[in-house]
């Protein structure tokens, strides 16, 4: 298995069957080349998905992904500290921004109704690298989940549907897996808010760390993250700590 990049890849925490996928252009970084390795599973213990997490894995429907591109290492992960977060007054602005909506947490369910809203999200924002635009890739992508997952949905007073968050949920973290918004309705800064109800969820749950996904710096879409404070970053040598690595 290829360990490129300025450091080796993290170790899974068990053995598992790692396929390697071809490189294809990278979906944060201009002109750059990703490559990433992979395993497909129909069920994982969530507190071991918590372990793949701390090795840099996510997850995208059944399959569960590691970024090893060559010469570069700029996919960071990055969790919040959930007990000791205080929101920005630009997040407080948001929350105040977003007073009429109210926001439904239940299992995952697609819908067309869903469906809709996440064609359009994609049409008008950048989809990622595992996003599919038809209905199967849509529910395989978001709605397969091999771990234990809840969804978010946040409606306005006369009950539409403007954004829809999944997390997988262990009782160590809870992990941002998704989040597409109403792109009409940008104004409103749904993504923040998104992160904002998530974080308010696990500290209710007395859940440790809210998982953001990664941060990339010099992506804007992915720099955004670390505004979510105090929080910490997977270093190479597999520790997490304050400041991202240089």
């Amino acid at each position: 298995m290829p360990e490129s990049g300025p450091h080796p890849a993290l170790p899974p925490p068990v053995h598992v069957p790692l396929s390697v996928i071809p490189e294809h252009p990278c979906p944060y970084l201009p002109g750059r080349r990703a490559e990433l390795r992979a395993f497909v599973t129909q069920s994982l213990p969530t507190e071991l998905y918590h372990e793949f997490m701390n090795a840099a894995f996510r997850r995208a429907g059944e399959l569960f992904y590691q970024p090893i591109c060559r010469g570069c290492r700029a996919c960071v992960p990055i969790r919040v500290l959930v007990a000791d977060f205080r929101p920005s007054k630009s997040q407080r602005r948001c929350r105040r921004r977003n007073a009429d909506l109210s926001c439904q947490i239940g299992p995952p369910t697609p819908t067309d109704q869903k469906f809709e809203l996440y064609r359009r999200y994609l049409k008008a924002r950048h989809p990622g690298p595992m996003a599919s635009d038809s209905r199967a890739g849509f529910e395989q992508f978001l709605y397969n989940s091999p771990v234990q997952s809840v969804e978010l949905c946040h409606r306005d007073r006369r009950g539409r549907l403007l954004a829809v968050g999944i997390c997988d949920i262990c009782s160590r973290s809870l992990s941002s897996v998704y989040f597409y918004f109403d792109p009409a309705e940008s104004r409103r800064g749904l993504g923040t808010l998104g992160a904002l109800v998530e974080i308010d969820l696990a500290a209710s749950l007395g859940i440790e760390h809210y998982y953001l996904g990664y941060w990339i710096a010099g992506c804007r879409s992915m720099e955004y993250k670390s505004s979510f404070r105090p929080c910490q970053f997977l270093h190479p040598d597999g520790i997490w700590r304050d400041h991202p690595p240089q």
